[in-house]
């Protein structure tokens, strides 16, 4: 039997059950795979251990979550492109005996957003700075985006973000201060809220923006997965937009991560609807 881990930190998890181990459980049992998914709290100061403690035990890899996305890649061997400019991994890889580290989470939205859009070529408002804009930033932009404007409260990370998508990927960035509500420029073609608002428990929490720039020419995504069905996703629906909700990427990072360890395509709606019995379909 193989093993593959999660190795989290301590943070509140509003769920009785894990949803990345069920879902990713629900995948190999459905496939017949004999293989293991085991979700570990890891301090910190045991980050390095944990990893030494995987490689000696053979694992084929293991997922990573806040706060150990950084941290760890002074315990692996070597990155993939998109993980190395992001700077982050939540994907380790067993490769010719080595652990690689990948980030999935912008791989995982951008394979969500291909389903109703091609990014190439397009522009982007992305709210949000923090480490999921990040990485669905740099993905979107390795995917073509032509123009990908970051919109964040705080100056610092947002020019930060904006500089390093100037600097390390095709796309052409720029920054604006978020103030109020946001009107999103006309032309836009995917809107994509990559902050907390509306996450669990705040379910009717707003997310800043003029409702009435909305148009229905464009395609509005939210990486929450919890609720599947934000506010803002009810609101761009009703606006006429194409919506995408937070499922789709986490179910693809998963998909992804699979394929990394066990070389197996695994059939993504046995993942999403075992999420969809955890969180609820509706919001």
């Amino acid at each position: 039997m193989n093993f593959l881990s999660q190795l989290t930190g301590s943070f509140a998890q509003p769920c009785a059950e894990n949803p990345t181990v069920a879902m990713v459980e629900a995948a190999y049992q459905h496939h017949g795979l004999d293989w293991r998914y085991i979700n570990c709290e890891v301090a910190p100061e045991g980050l390095g251990d944990a990893v030494r403690g995987a490689r000696a035990m053979g694992w084929a890899g293991f997922n990573c979550s806040i706060p150990h996305k950084v941290a760890v890649i002074q315990h692996l061997d070597g990155l993939g492109e998109s993980a190395r400019i992001i700077g982050a991994v939540n994907c380790a890889v067993r490769r010719d005996g080595k652990f690689i580290g990948e980030n999935t989470d912008g791989k995982g939205f951008v394979q969500s957003l291909e389903e109703q859009i091609d990014p190439a070529g397009k522009s982007v408002v992305m709210f949000g700075a923090g480490g999921a804009a990040r990485a669905i930033g740099v993905e979107t932009a390795l995917a073509g985006a032509a123009q990908i404007t970051v919109v964040n409260r705080s100056p610092d990370r947002g020019e930060e973000l904006t500089a390093l998508l100037n600097e390390q990927t095709p796309a052409k960035a720029t920054f604006v201060q978020w103030k109020g509500d946001y009107q999103v420029p006309a032309g836009t073609d995917i809107v994509v809220n990559a902050t907390s608002i509306g996450l669990f428990p705040d379910v009717e929490a707003r997310v800043p923006v003029d409702l009435e720039s909305l148009t229905s020419g464009m395609v509005v995504a939210d990486v929450i997965p919890n609720p599947p069905r934000t506010r803002l996703v009810r609101d761009a629906e009703s606006r006429g937009c194409t919506v995408i909700d937070g499922l789709g990427m986490l179910v693809n990072q998963g998909v992804i991560g699979i394929r990394y360890w066990t070389g197996v395509d695994v059939d993504a709606s046995v993942m999403r609807a075992r999420l969809e019995e955890i969180f609820g379909g509706e919001g």
